[in-house]
C-alpha cells in the first residue's frame, strides 16, 4: 500500500514542528504568554472576570465576539496558542482520531505558559498519530467538516497544517516583539 502522500502532507507540520514552532515556545513565560501588544488584544483570562465576550468552559476563557469586529482585534500568545489548541488540533482530533470532545466552547484553556504547552504538545502528538494512521485511500474519501463535506480528507490535512503554521509564525513574531517591548514603549 502506498503511503507517499500522506508521508509528504504530514512531513509538511513535522518539519516545521520539529525545526521551527517548537523550538520556538521553549522558555516561553506566564508574563510573555499573556503579553498584550496593545492594549485591547484579545488573550486567554479567568472567567471571574466576566463572560461577556469570552467563550470557554472556564475557569480560563478566550476572548471572542461574534461577529468578529472589523478591523479583528490583535491577539496575544495566548489566545493563538488557544486557538491551535482547541479550535484547530483539538476539534479535528476528537472528529477524526478519537480525541476527547473540544472546541472553542468545550475546552478550559490554560492560564499558565505551562499549560499551554502541554496541551499543544499533547493535541499535536494525537494529530500527528492520527495522520500517520491515514491511508491513501483515507485521504481520498470525503472529509466530515462541517461546510466542507465534500473536501477531501487530504483537503482537510493541508487546511490543518496551513492554520499551525501561520498561527505559528505569527506567535513567533509576539515573542520577538515581546523581547524588544521596551523599543516598542510597551
Amino acid at each position: 500500500m502506498s503511503t507517499v502522500w500522506r508521508d509528504d502532507l504530514l512531513n509538511q507540520l513535522v518539519w516545521h514542528w520539529d525545526n521551527q514552532l517548537r523550538p520556538r515556545l521553549d522558555g516561553l513565560s506566564d508574563d510573555e504568554y499573556f503579553w498584550r501588544p496593545v492594549p485591547d488584544a484579545w488573550t486567554v483570562r479567568g472567567i471571574d472576570e466576566g463572560r461577556d465576550g469570552v467563550l470557554g468552559l472556564g475557569p480560563g476563557v478566550i476572548e471572542f465576539e461574534i461577529p468578529v469586529p472589523d478591523p479583528e482585534p490583535v491577539t496575544t500568545i495566548a489566545w493563538r496558542m488557544g486557538h491551535i489548541i482547541a479550535g484547530v488540533f483539538g476539534e479535528r482530533n476528537a472528529r477524526y482520531f478519537g480525541g476527547p470532545a473540544m472546541n472553542h466552547h468545550e475546552y478550559s484553556y490554560p492560564l499558565s505558559a505551562a499549560e499551554a504547552l502541554a496541551d499543544l504538545d499533547a493535541g499535536h502528538a494525537r494529530w500527528r498519530a492520527g495522520v500517520e494512521s491515514l491511508t491513501d485511500e483515507d485521504l481520498r474519501l470525503n472529509c466530515r467538516e462541517p461546510g466542507f463535506e465534500s473536501d477531501s480528507m487530504a483537503a482537510m490535512v493541508i487546511h490543518i497544517h496551513r492554520e499551525v503554521l501561520h498561527h505559528g509564525a505569527e506567535i513567533a513574531l509576539l515573542r520577538d516583539l515581546y523581547l524588544r517591548r521596551d523599543q516598542l514603549g510597551r
